[in-house]
């Protein structure tokens, strides 16, 4: 479902302009090679569409976390040869800065359809700084903005938000398409809407868990979150992970999830075990019976019976976290048993299912289901941000530029 005010390239008449597309090229790099390809892939929509439009492209990004100076482990000329080999196109021109003479100069020598790369956006301060000025020299390198970084629409950064005040701006492919499906997912779903919030730390999640109450009808917690919220309950966790700390908070939660008629599922069993290592003894106990000494590192098969049979009710699925200590096994099987049941249900047509953040995304590739869910979001920050029900800059400048500058 299109995002209300939302303008897109689909609206861009672009022959002949220099379009800046603010990309995420911070992947990952092993010596010189790009060991997961997924943002560039996302990436290369909304490069081919306007390079096959004669646009001029230049692609600005940011690459790993230099202390706003120049550092050659975090020069983009580290990922120029992968962007241009995946876009058929080696030979791709390079500016050594990303304002002023260098990046003016490369940008002057492109012609339509051809398309250039800038240095690292955060060797300069001005960068994080959300500094007008350096916003504005980025602008000048261009006639249009396009944003097609999502991963990076939660921070309030001068090529991210600053920029968009000085050009006619719009989403990128990957960037409409993300906000496409997360207003599917909670914006305007189909209820029932299931949330599955996992992880170790109840509170790197609490704004998220509190948002999702209100919106969610079933919101099932696992992983080391799931723990906090037991003894709460007053359950003996052994040695299980958990935030004693948090106890008040996770009573608080559970009784909005009750006022608001959301219904929370937490384990009912437990595979534990007296360390978390490969080749440890396991047993499978109620949750109200953990050994002494023993902590609980996944859910139990009767836990994830009662989640696949109440996921099969609902119409709509939002997941963030796994469920047990997935690295290392056998603390995957209710994960990958749970993916797997989605990948079906979302195969058959029945369930609509929307996963994001980094160890989502590793536990439903391990679990070989990453290719069959609805959607699954790369971004981990800006996902998680959503899902807390904040506003994410990015789009913010997005929707205002929108509102305010003259038609494209």
């Amino acid at each position: 479902m299109p995002m209300k005010g939302l303008r897109t390239i689909d609206d861009l008449d672009v022959a002949g302009k220099t379009v800046l597309v603010r990309a995420d090229l911070n992947v990952p790099m092993e010596d010189l090679m790009m060991t997961d390809g997924l943002r560039i892939e996302r990436l290369k929509p909304t490069l081919r569409d306007l390079l096959q439009r004669d646009a001029k492209v230049v692609v600005i990004s940011h690459f790993g976390r230099p202390k706003a100076r120049f550092e050659a482990k975090y020069s983009l000329r580290r990922v120029r040869e992968v962007l241009g080999t995946e876009l058929g196109r080696p030979y791709l021109p390079f500016a050594d800065d990303c304002i002023g003479p260098d990046a003016e100069e490369m940008v002057r020598n492109l012609e339509p359809g051809e398309i250039g790369l800038l240095e690292n956006l955060r060797f300069h301060a001005g960068e994080e700084a959300n500094d007008p000025m350096f916003a504005k020299q980025l602008a000048k390198l261009g006639d249009i903005y396009v944003n097609d970084a999502f991963s990076c629409a939660h921070r309030a950064h001068a090529s991210v938000e600053g920029i968009t005040h000085f050009l006619p701006s719009v989403a990128g492919r990957g960037m409409q398409q993300e906000l496409e499906a997360l207003n599917l997912a909670l914006e305007a779903p189909e209820r029932p809407v299931a949330a599955i919030v996992g992880g170790s730390k109840v509170s790197t999640k609490l704004a998220a868990l509190t948002n999702l109450v209100a919106k969610v009808q079933v919101l099932i917690i696992g992983g080391g979150m799931a723990n906090t919220f037991l003894h709460a309950q007053g359950v003996n966790v052994q040695k299980s992970l958990h935030e004693a700390d948090l106890a008040d908070t996770a009573r608080a939660i559970l009784v909005k999830a009750t006022d608001v008629g959301c219904e929370i599922i937490l384990p009912v069993d437990a595979v534990v075990a007296e360390t978390l290592a490969p080749g440890v003894a396991v047993k499978t106990v109620p949750v109200t019976a953990v050994p002494a000494g023993q902590m609980m590192l996944d859910l139990g098969p009767k836990s994830v019976e009662q989640i696949i049979a109440r996921l099969k009710g609902c119409r709509t699925l939002v997941w963030n976290g796994p469920l047990g200590a997935f690295e290392t096994a056998p603390f995957d099987a209710a994960t990958t048993a749970v993916a797997r049941a989605v990948a079906d249900l979302t195969h058959s047509n029945t369930l609509l299912s929307v996963a994001g953040g980094g160890d989502t995304m590793a536990a439903l590739a391990k679990a070989g289901v990453d290719t069959s869910i609805s959607y699954v979001s790369a971004a981990g920050g800006a996902f998680l941000e959503w899902l807390e029900g904040r506003k994410l800059p990015g789009v913010e400048a997005l929707l205002a530029n929108q509102r305010t500058s003259k038609a494209i």
